[in-house]
């Protein structure tokens, strides 16, 4: 078999893929722009990717693809129509990275609503070794126990999340954006009461139609003006503007996000002007990315593609 990997580095360089090696003939890239596609893969059985676009116009003088991994979840890159024509398989890995979302969750809400950049650049600034207390707090935080933890999307990250908000001591209630979720262990209610009576709120589904700019000012005006809101899970679920406006005219008191609209950020991204990190928290798409996280990533690919030489069927998202 002859795999080509097409983004080696979207695992990380300081994660191995020589694994892959068992399986095949493998030929690494470590990046690969849309027009590089074509020729990478024309010869290839398996193509490894996590962004580049698998398409008719990629795919096409790619005789000998049988089978398509993703280095990922999300599968929006692959033409899934066009690859059920040439009947050439298409995997994804699922769970991977729950343990690692979940705690970057709860590190930005506890960042944000404990105001710990404030208080962290108190010291560092020098004005606590010329303070005349043992102990500052001019910015009042709150304790996590009796906030009520609303939930967009109860899948496997979801339902992490709202064990550890339980863990802590919260109400939580959930809003399946698709109306079909089966969980019982926590409150489910409609869009409308997930925004108004949650103290924070973190979003977990998928990008679809449904969840395409779910936060809207709309959205927002209805959230409490002390509320937090996490998106770990598309940027494209928050429209940036207004929840720019939101957070400048106090609709809510913080945001952390670790998706945007467009990655990386756009320059001209209105969520850029507000520098202050006790309202606002970007970090750079890495919820998903602890060493733990990419080394599963890649172990599942490799069993992913074990299933597939052995005639099985293991994360197949095109059935």
């Amino acid at each position: 078999m002859n795999i080509v990997i097409l983004e080696r580095s979207s695992v990380g360089m300081d994660v191995s893929v020589d694994s892959l090696k068992d399986l095949g003939n493998v030929t690494v890239y470590n990046t690969t722009e849309y027009e590089e596609i074509k020729e990478r893969i024309k010869d290839a059985d398996i193509v490894i990717a996590n962004k580049s676009r698998l398409c008719e116009d990629t795919l096409k003088d790619a005789k000998n693809v049988k089978l398509i991994c993703e280095f990922a979840t999300g599968f929006d890159n692959v033409d899934l129509d066009y690859c059920r024509q040439r009947n050439i398989g298409v995997c994804n890995v699922r769970d991977y990275s729950t343990e690692m979302v979940a705690q970057h969750t709860f590190a930005m809400a506890l960042f944000l609503s404990e105001k710990l950049a404030h208080y962290d650049d108190f010291v560092k600034s020098g004005k606590y070794a010329n303070h005349n207390r043992f102990s500052y707090f001019d910015i009042p935080f709150k304790e996590l126990a009796g906030k009520t933890w609303g939930v967009i999307g109860m899948g496997n990250i979801g339902r992490k999340v709202a064990s550890i908000a339980k863990a802590f001591g919260c109400r939580v209630i959930f809003y399946s954006v698709t109306g079909k979720s089966s969980v019982t262990d926590y409150e489910r209610v409609d869009f409308d009461t997930v925004l108004k009576e949650s103290d924070f709120l973190s979003i977990h589904c998928p990008l679809s139609d449904l969840s395409r700019g779910l936060i809207d000012a709309a959205a927002l005006k209805k959230m409490k003006k002390t509320a937090v809101l996490i998106n770990v899970a598309r940027g494209p679920i928050v429209k940036q503007q207004d929840l720019y406006d939101a957070l400048v005219n106090g609709e809510i008191a913080a945001a952390g996000l670790d998706v945007l609209e467009k990655e990386p950020i756009a320059k001209d991204n209105p969520l850029q002007k507000i520098t202050d990190s006790t309202k606002l928290i970007i970090t750079p798409h890495l919820a998903w990315a602890s060493v733990e996280a990419r080394e599963r990533c890649v172990s599942m690919t490799y069993d992913n593609i074990r299933a597939f030489m052995d005639g099985k069927e293991l994360c197949r998202v095109d059935k």
